[in-house]
């Protein structure tokens, strides 16, 4: 088998798919536009061969390497980044090479679009906030009479995490929004009062889940951006039954079949009218990849499981081969900001937790304004460490 992998590199930790794929047998082929000798050891043993560009953001490159690695080894049986930002790009070489395994670019629509997603939800009773696309001030102020007025959610129609994403209060905020927003169609939504949870999942050919998993997050990764807070989240111990039948039919809806999955719901904390009551789920989007960061990770401490083994086998064997281990339990990462003072240093951090501890690192550069300049992750058994965990760890001076 045939599988070229984009920006293998990216996040970290990704050299584990390549890695459970080497151990499959799979012949791993490699594109990215870092020097092979800055990959990472286990990446580059795990690798066939790597090809380099110049930039990935070239499609004309990256083509070029894909039929360079068609003309070398035979067909291509898969093609996959599991990043968001490429998810796009994928779908265009499948295309192009004919690749089966995944889904074609003239298919994705519904997979990118934030308002392409919701008649998709609403073919599966599935609730989810209204929304509009708006051109303008004149579409902007009829869809808010709409609705009845402010606060709303305004998002680039295609985007990844909460790149551009404005929370708009009153005229004042959509004056200024639309004096200086990007030139890109954006969609406005009501505003939703919740907590985010996930529903995480590798998935079949036949769009069965082989493993189920969800996280706890912020309401608002973008306020956590633009005032400069700690991020904190957890993977919990166990799917909540509600959420787990809502994944479950969002997947059928969708069409998913041999991916690996992370869709986000909100958990209401005020009654929303034609939508729930106070902890009700409703649907935000979904993200046809692997939850963010360091998370898969975090599912494989959680559930004492390897995940991209998971995931390799659903590729090489359309199964699930790893038991269940049956020791659940919760995992929990909380980052610190160096532009900030805490109360507890490093080393009174590892002395109380350290025996906990599964991880414990700088973020690179690039994913910092989000999730912190150092994490820490650590197991937890219960609801409550997991709250005692964050606030020791992030407490200011």
């Amino acid at each position: 088998m045939n599988f070229v992998f984009i920006s293998p590199y990216f996040p970290r930790t990704y050299w584990n798919f390549c890695d459970r794929l080497h151990r499959n047998g799979v012949n791993v082929l490699g594109i990215g536009d870092a020097p092979y000798e800055s990959l990472e050891e286990p990446l580059q043993e795990a690798l066939t061969e790597y090809y380099k560009v110049d930039t990935l953001e070239s499609y004309e490159q990256v083509f070029r390497a894909v039929a360079y690695f068609s003309f070398r080894y035979g067909k291509i049986d898969w093609l996959e980044s599991n990043n968001e930002y490429w998810l796009e790009q994928d779908a265009r070489l499948r295309s192009d090479f004919n690749i089966t395994t995944g889904i074609k670019y003239e298919d994705i629509g519904s997979w990118k679009r934030k308002y392409a997603m919701k008649p998709v939800y609403s073919s599966a009773n599935i609730p989810t906030a209204r929304s509009h696309l708006i051109s303008d001030e004149a579409a902007a102020k009829a869809f808010l009479e709409d609705i009845g007025g402010y606060p709303v959610i305004v998002k680039p129609d295609v985007g990844v995490g909460a790149a551009d994403t404005w929370k708009l209060e009153n005229d004042e905020d959509s004056q200024t929004f639309f004096r200086i927003k990007p030139p890109v169609p954006y969609v406005m939504e009501e505003f939703i009062y919740g907590d985010i949870y996930s529903y995480d999942a590798i998935v079949d050919s036949n769009s069965e889940p082989l493993f189920e998993a969800s996280s706890a997050f912020p309401p608002s990764i973008a306020d956590l951006v633009n005032e400069d807070l700690e991020l904190s989240y957890y993977t919990l111990k166990e799917v909540p039954p509600v959420l787990l039948d809502m994944g479950r039919r969002t997947v059928k809806a969708f069409g998913v079949k041999s991916r690996f999955v992370h869709f986000e719901f909100f958990r209401l904390t005020r009654e929303r009218q034609n939508l729930g009551r106070v902890g009700d789920f409703v649907a935000l989007e979904v993200n046809m990849r692997p939850a963010g960061g360091y998370t898969p990770d975090m599912m494989d401490f959680a559930h004492a499981t390897d995940v991209y083994q998971i995931w390799a086998d659903m590729v090489t064997a359309d199964k699930r081969l790893l038991p269940e281990s049956g020791q659940d339990h919760w995992c929990v990462y909380a980052s610190r900001k160096d532009s900030r003072t805490y109360r507890h240093s490093h080393e009174e951090i590892m002395e109380r937790y350290g025996k906990n501890m599964a991880m414990c690192e700088r973020m690179p550069d690039i994913l910092a304004s989000a999730m912190g300049n150092q994490m820490y992750t650590a197991h937890a058994y219960s609801e409550a460490e997991v709250k005692e965990f964050i606030e020791f760890v992030q407490q200011w001076a």
